[in-house]
């Protein structure tokens, strides 16, 4: 069996992955150290796939300790996930965002490039490098605009690091699969998005002033150059997005060393946060309070994917819906309460 490397693999989209390769006939191997997860997480995985899920309770900047699992497990590849992701947190502690999504990213690649039996690279990146975009949808060739926060700027150089490491290699290969929003649960509400403190994304803000764990949802600013004048986004499913990492993994087993290739992971398709309020309202029969606020500094317009790419070359697309993903967001929330 194939052992591949999660980082981060305790987290939201980590957790959702280890399940889907799990199905594929792969056998994951979590390294985490619940910076931004929460331990029941891993019974839950085990509960979930009836099996015991391997676990290395450690940061994934720590160099010996990695060496260690690398010489241990001798995976095939790693999946990326271990990196900080609130836009307005990252505006407000830079640092924070360029120590842990850049260095640590370095070292890792590092460690890739020691490790001659490790192929294959999926770096989490995401559609926050292409920074506020002239055209709708984007593109993978879309120009890159100077990133809206420090965020966007460390998957930007995350890229970068990722393509420029690969390209001489001759040992692995790796693509950057570029998220647009992941949201959502597990239809088993065993796993599901857990945000430690107050929320920094809409779905699970949303769900928790419904389970009134919040008073009241703020709307980033009503005066957007967009019908309703909300922020638009591409919510996809979390459970789809694990689906595209196995597809992507996949898809460079096929390919030579040095090979290097980017993918837009969506739905095709916007949504409005009011948009997104009134779908959740509807699915769930919970009137939402919400009041409108001033913008939130790094947040962008509109943006949606193109996925023809990743629907021809890795055979993947959409299938979950937006009701489907804010019913069962909505479902671990009411298991969490």
């Amino acid at each position: 069996m194939k052992t591949v490397l999660v980082t981060g693999g305790a987290g939201f989209i980590g957790s959702h992955v280890v399940v889907e390769l799990v199905k594929a006939g792969y056998r994951p191997v979590i390294i985490d150290n619940f910076s931004n997860s929460e331990r029941p997480v891993i019974r839950a995985l085990q509960t979930l796939l009836n099996q015991e899920v391997t676990l290395y309770d450690c940061d994934y900047q720590n160099n010996k300790k990695l060496k260690e699992i690398g010489e241990t497990e001798r995976p095939i590849g790693v999946i990326h996930f271990a990196a900080f992701k609130a836009v307005n947190e990252s505006v407000k502690q830079p640092l924070k965002y360029y120590d842990n999504n850049v260095a640590g990213l370095i070292k890792l690649m590092k460690f890739i490039k020691a490790l001659t039996k490790l192929k294959h690279f999926v770096y989490s990146s995401s559609c926050m490098v292409y920074g506020e975009p002239d055209q709708l949808p984007v593109k993978e060739d879309s120009p890159w605009k100077p990133a809206t926060s420090p965020y966007g700027t460390t998957k930007q150089m995350g890229e970068t690091i990722s393509s420029d490491t690969t390209v001489v290699s001759k040992h692995f290969n790796a693509l950057s699969l570029r998220y647009f929003n992941p949201i959502g649960a597990h239809a088993s509400a065993l796993i599901g998005e857990l945000p430690i403190g107050k929320p920094q994304n809409l779905v699970p803000f949303i769900t928790q002033t419904a389970a009134k764990k919040q008073s009241s949802l703020t709307v980033f600013g009503n005066d957007y150059p967009t019908p309703d004048g909300s922020c638009i986004r591409d919510y996809i499913h979390v459970v789809d997005l694990a689906k595209a990492h196995v597809k992507a993994l996949m898809h460079l087993e096929e390919k030579p060393p040095a090979y290097y290739d980017v993918f837009n992971i969506g739905t095709g398709h916007g949504s409005s946060v009011l948009e997104v309020i009134k779908t959740f309202e509807q699915v769930t029969d919970q009137k939402l309070m919400y009041t409108i606020g001033p913008r939130r500094l790094g947040d962008l317009t509109a943006t949606y994917a193109s996925i023809d790419k990743a629907r021809k070359v890795l055979n993947w697309k959409a299938e979950k819906s937006l009701a489907e993903a804010l019913s069962d967001a909505w479902r671990w929330q009411q298991k969490l309460a």
